[in-house]
């Protein structure tokens, strides 16, 4: 049974080089790699209950016993951002279908489509920080394809400082994994977690802790490292753009609390309740800052990506159960709503040729379903009950008043009144007032594209109205990445 896990990992791959030879058949590779999407999303679905109801799952590739050999996990928290992963990839498929420009694929889009999901998926499923490494840069190096696919100039030039920063936060973290090796003697995370808790996190492995948190930050967009997000994801495609905004950021979040669960536990006054906690604040506020200042729909979402990472992180710095479950259920929410978001832009945009909100209105007239549907996930994003919002920012804040964590929890409060502020914003400037769009982009039919977004819109409704049985589920997430006896002893067979 443990071999299956492999399986996010190989079949994208086998099918991505396959799809390199089929570049110029469009048809065909738009059949096999929905087949393939469709297949990552069932056996994702199928590891998730695998896991929930027998327990981790662990493969040692080649044979190579743990520590020595490379190893695949399979935990709640890994299966869980693996089913999310393969959601979000095979919606934003389905959507780039009927959005993406003839000429962009034959610019192998759908190989580095594939790509970029081996390095998500193999992030969440590997179990030793080199490989870690490994397949961030196999990510990256699919996500700078896709980031200047098409190949205009505003893509090439604010993409520029997305490839900037994630060289430097690579050479970093090339860095931190040698200086770790140098004083644990192991890659493997289950033996460096057992051998920091044997050292005592003081020293030498403080300073490994920051600069892993330096590296992870930057790829999840947190303060002062976000400065590259907003203009970088404004140029993709709609599809790529939602891609990217419900997931690799997402990327950098999961991997802090891996190791800041399971490795870095032993300090936490100084690296959670201080150090991730004030860049929460910080990061939160910036972004909602950002976001009620602009006037263009993108950018107002893109903004809203650095906010809502911060609400994640808050749940990982008060680091109680029920902060922690309260992140965990806030990245679901935020990778579903945040790529439908982006997806309704990319609709408004066919119609109206622009995402400029001041040359916009009226869209509410002609076409209500699109204009409702965005309703329900724009205040479903701004954590308005009884949708999945409200639900998910609930148990960090209260958690945060339970920890007399008082600033970060106001700070919280106040990013969510902000959010709101600007998503109504998006709605009165797009979709109410008069109309701005000609009778002929009014007639644009948009169904085929509400297609792919109406699971993501049912999902936030069914998230908050189910709200128990799925914060029961995130608690069990919590108490199990909080235990990280669970994970070493599953890894190393102790």
């Amino acid at each position: 049974m443990s071999n299956v896990i492999i399986l996010p990992v190989i079949i994208p791959f086998i099918i991505g080089a396959i799809l390199i030879l089929l570049y110029k058949r469009h048809t065909i590779q738009r059949v096999i790699s929905g087949i393939t999407m469709l297949a990552l999303l069932a056996l994702s679905v199928y590891l998730a209950i695998y896991v929930y109801q027998h327990g981790t799952l662990v493969l040692e590739v080649g044979d190579w016993e743990a520590p020595f050999g490379i190893v695949i996990v399979a935990d709640l928290l890994s299966t869980l951002m693996l089913l999310l992963s393969t959601l979000v990839g095979t919606v934003c498929l389905f959507f780039a279908f009927q959005t993406i420009a003839r000429d962009r694929e034959k610019q192998f889009f759908y190989p580095l489509y594939l790509f970029l999901m081996i390095g998500v998926n193999g992030s969440f499923l590997t179990g030793d920080l080199f490989n870690l490494f490994v397949f961030f840069e196999v990510m990256l190096i699919a996500s700078y394809g896709l980031i200047v696919h098409g190949g205009t100039g505003y893509q090439l030039r604010e993409s520029f400082k997305y490839v900037i920063i994630n060289i430097f936060a690579s050479a970093l973290f090339i860095v931190g994994i040698a200086w770790i090796y140098s004083i644990t003697g192991t890659m493997n995370m289950a033996h460096i977690a057992q051998r920091v808790s044997e050292l005592d996190q003081t020293g030498a492995l403080n300073i490994v802790a920051i600069m892993l948190f330096i590296v992870f930050a930057s790829k999840g967009a947190l303060f002062p490292l976000y400065f590259w997000l907003p203009k970088s994801y404004y140029g993709p495609p709609a599809a790529i753009a939602a891609l990217f905004g419900g997931l690799l950021t997402k990327v950098g979040i999961y991997a802090i609390i891996r190791t800041f669960t399971v490795i870095f536990n032993h300090d936490t006054g100084f690296t959670h309740k201080g150090l991730i906690v004030t860049v929460a604040g910080f990061t939160m506020l910036f972004g909602v800052l950002g976001a009620v200042s602009q006037f263009d729909f993108k950018r107002i979402l893109s903004y809203h990506i650095i906010s809502q990472v911060g609400y994640m992180v808050m749940g990982l710095g008060i680091f109680t159960p029920l902060a922690v479950a309260g992140a965990i259920y806030y990245i679901a929410h935020h990778m579903i709503v945040k790529t439908a978001l982006f997806l309704f832009a990319g609709a408004t945009q066919k119609i109206t040729g622009t995402t400029d909100l001041k040359k916009m209105g009226g869209l509410i007239g002609t076409h209500p379903w699109l204009a409702w549907l965005f309703f329900i996930t724009a205040i479903s994003l701004a954590g308005i009950p009884p949708l999945s919002g409200f639900f998910s920012k609930f148990p960090i804040i209260l958690a945060g008043f339970e920890e007399q964590q008082y600033v970060i929890s106001a700070v919280a409060l106040l990013v969510g009144l902000l959010t709101l502020f600007s998503m109504m914003k998006i709605f009165s400037y797009a979709f109410w007032g008069k109309q701005k769009h000609t009778e002929a982009q009014a007639k644009i039919p948009v169904g085929k594209l509400l297609l792919p977004i109406l699971p993501l819109v049912a999902l936030t409704i069914i998230l908050g109205f189910a709200a128990e049985p799925i914060f029961t589920y995130s608690m069990e997430v919590a108490e199990d990445i909080m235990n990280p006896t669970n994970y070493i002893e599953s890894v190393l067979k102790e």
